[in-house]
């Protein structure tokens, strides 16, 4: 406690309180729309940057521990403020802070009574997204996650009216569920058998598990955590729900609700349970691999906006989790340095992720409310009539493509440098499986550049694809302050890396008791290992860029001594060029489906030669949806229609069906 009596724990317990009630107003005041946008979003921004302060606070002290008086009689709720809890409240508290201020220019042309409620659930999907990163024990946890779920399904299908959201909504909410029954379950093998009084995880901390329970422990909470993440098979929701869901929605579930779920896992894997195996590193690694590649291959062939950023959101969540399997090897095989090196990565990447995929969705959110298209076909170049958008949204590119010096280089250089600094682990299949795996990755980052290319360069240059885009407007101030702030979080992030780390540093020793240290103490040079190994400095690298332009500049105006002339574009021979001759979202992705076709299900629609008329159309499906979740649903349908006949019936036939239950009871009991 210090010196005058308050702990990180009680400010974070004020704001929680402060967001119900701002949600709770904004119900009240369905009628004064108006308000709810320039009164109680900017006070949830407010709230979002003093959550964040709150944790950034609370990273450096001792853990905080709190018994409150609800719940069930003799089960109270537990909350816990620690150094993990605190750097996934600062990732909150800072994505949600430039959420909130977009949201306030966002829903301004919703009714005010659809947008009372939209106030209300959205407040208690960041109020269920803070206490589950508080939660001390299963109870209380679960009731934070349901509320998370539950509140984030009822925005999602804001616009309930239309089949195809009501089916996303339905869809989220049936996998959330089945995830959440594994985490159930999962607590309940953590608790060791001590009854339902060891429902706390400080008893989980003290239960001594076998290798087998704790295997069992682990892959519950891997499956029941993963489908809340989108890791493939679990990822059929993510792509239909964030479409579905208003902008800001789909930017708080992207950036910050699938953290929640890398959250889970770290918490059970490195804090619950007190042992980890090597071959739970290795899962966790295959299952990222796959999920990365998988996602970023859908993100390349996608012509809808939001659809092509779930996909990116699969893939990054890939990256993520095979950070968690390199910790766990590196762990489990005592290399403390390299363990930290790799958790490093995956907690930068989960902050960078958050607002770099958040800057991206409300971008799109724009350009949605501006044009009313979300097929990247009917756009270009926007870049003319919404420059403020164009501008900030190529920071959010350039960053998710991993170029320096912005955050995204950062992480993902970190990732790689787990991998190539990696010495001989004392098992043979590992060493075969990292530099593969290291291969993997660089794919699934070159991949992605090329996925931003597509995403930035069809949307924003070149010629507008319809005629409707030339009354485009740009982001209005609120929307174009959400922006700013995020943009600016991923402009810092890449900059200061050295102070991020230095935080991060304080997470890692908590879970696996080694960090960084020394290699992260020079200001300007960010050294993973030592700086004779690997590098890197984002202030030089910036100022060799500015020297490059500056000089470059300087020689272009001395060689044309200042003379310029001006003279049309080369036009290819083509003096009458129209949109139609630029290269389209299904043309950019074209190589792509070719290369991976065999995971792709095509649907092609192609003309004959000696039509007047001719209509191309292509469809991209996952073939997994069809292998895995089709015939269940078929399943599950032929047994609900031979349920329904015992449904339909005449009296004599209910009363045949109560006498012989009597007899058979009558038999066998």
């Amino acid at each position: 406690m210090d010196a005058v009596g308050i702990l990180p724990l009680d400010v974070i317990g004020w704001l929680v309180q402060f967001w119900i009630a701002l949600g709770t107003a904004g119900l009240a005041l369905q009628r004064a729309p108006r308000l709810i946008n320039r009164v109680i979003f900017p006070l949830s921004a407010l709230t979002s940057l003093l959550l964040a302060l709150a944790g950034l606070w609370a990273l450096a002290a001792a853990p905080n521990i709190l018994v409150l008086p609800l719940g069930l009689p003799d089960l109270p709720f537990h909350l816990r403020l620690d150094p993990l809890s605190a750097f996934f409240l600062i990732l909150l508290g800072g994505a949600s802070l430039g959420v909130s201020l977009y949201s306030a220019g966002y829903f301004k042309a919703m009714a005010g009574g659809t947008l009372g409620l939209v106030c209300l659930e959205y407040h208690l999907f960041l109020v269920g997204m803070t206490l589950v990163l508080l939660a001390d024990d299963a109870y209380m946890f679960m009731v934070a996650w349901e509320t998370m779920a539950l509140s984030s399904y009822f925005l999602v299908t804001t616009d309930h009216n239309i089949p195809e959201i009501r089916k996303a909504g339905y869809l989220y909410l049936l996998i959330a569920h089945v995830g959440a029954i594994a985490i159930l379950l999962s607590f309940g093998v953590m608790q060791g058998g001590n009854g339902i009084a060891a429902y706390t995880f400080d008893a989980m901390r003290a239960a001594h598990l076998t290798s087998f329970w704790s295997s069992v422990a682990f892959l519950l909470a891997l499956f029941g955590f993963g489908a809340k993440a989108g890791v493939v098979p679990l990822h059929v929701w993510l792509p239909e729900a964030h479409p579905a869901a208003p902008s800001p929605v789909s930017a708080l579930m992207s950036g910050v609700m699938l953290k929640t779920a890398i959250y889970g896992i770290l918490r059970v894997t490195f804090d619950l349970l007190g042992t980890q195996l090597w071959w739970w590193g290795v899962l966790a690694l295959a299952l990222g691999l796959i999920t990365a590649v998988f996602g970023v291959m859908f993100a390349a062939v996608q012509g809808d906006m939001k659809r092509l950023l779930a996909y990116s959101s699969i893939e990054n969540i890939g990256l993520l989790l095979v950070g968690i399997g390199l910790t766990i090897i590196f762990h489990v095989y005592g290399k403390d340095a390299l363990a930290a090196l790799a958790l490093t990565a995956t907690l930068y990447h989960s902050l960078n992720h958050a607002f770099f995929k958040s800057l991206l969705f409300i971008g799109t959110g724009a350009i949605l409310h501006a044009t009313g298209e979300r097929n990247m076909g009917r756009l270009g170049g926007l870049i003319h009539h919404m420059p403020w958008a164009a501008v900030l949204m190529l920071v959010g590119v350039l960053a998710i493509a991993g170029l320096p010096p912005l955050n995204g280089f950062v992480s993902e250089w970190l990732l790689l440098q787990a991998f190539l600094l990696s010495p001989g682990l004392p098992n043979s299949y590992i060493n075969m499986l990292v530099p593969v795996a290291a291969a993997v990755i660089a794919l699934a980052a070159a991949l992605a550049a090329y996925v931003m290319v597509k995403f930035y360069g069809v949307i924003f240059l070149g010629q507008p694809r319809e005629k409707a885009l030339e009354h485009a407007h740009d982001a209005d101030l609120w929307e174009r302050s959400g922006m700013i702030w995020l943009a600016l979080a991923c402009v810092a992030l890449g900059l200061a890396p050295v102070f991020v780390v230095q935080q991060i540093d304080l997470v890692s020793h908590a879970l696996i008791g080694s960090g960084l240290g020394n290699a992260a103490t020079n200001w300007v040079f960010l050294a993973p290992v030592d700086t004779e190994r690997a590098s890197y400095s984002p202030l030089y690298f910036l100022l060799a860029v500015l020297g490059v332009m500056l000089l470059t500049t300087i020689l272009v105006r001395r060689l044309y001594h200042g003379r310029l002339r001006r003279s049309a574009a080369w036009d290819c021979g083509f003096p009458a060029q129209t949109a139609r001759m630029q290269d389209t979202a299904e043309g950019f992705g074209q190589p792509i489906r070719r290369i991976f076709e065999p995971f792709f299900k095509i649907e092609r629609e192609v003309p004959s030669p000696f039509d007047t008329h001719p209509r191309y159309h292509g469809q991209t499906e996952d073939r997994l949806w069809y292998i895995l979740y089709l015939p269940v649903k078929l399943l599950t349908e032929k047994l609900s229609s031979l349920a329904s006949l015992l449904q339909h019936g005449r009296i004599h036939l209910y009363l045949a069906y109560t006498f012989v239950t009597l007899i058979v009871l009558l038999v066998f009991v």
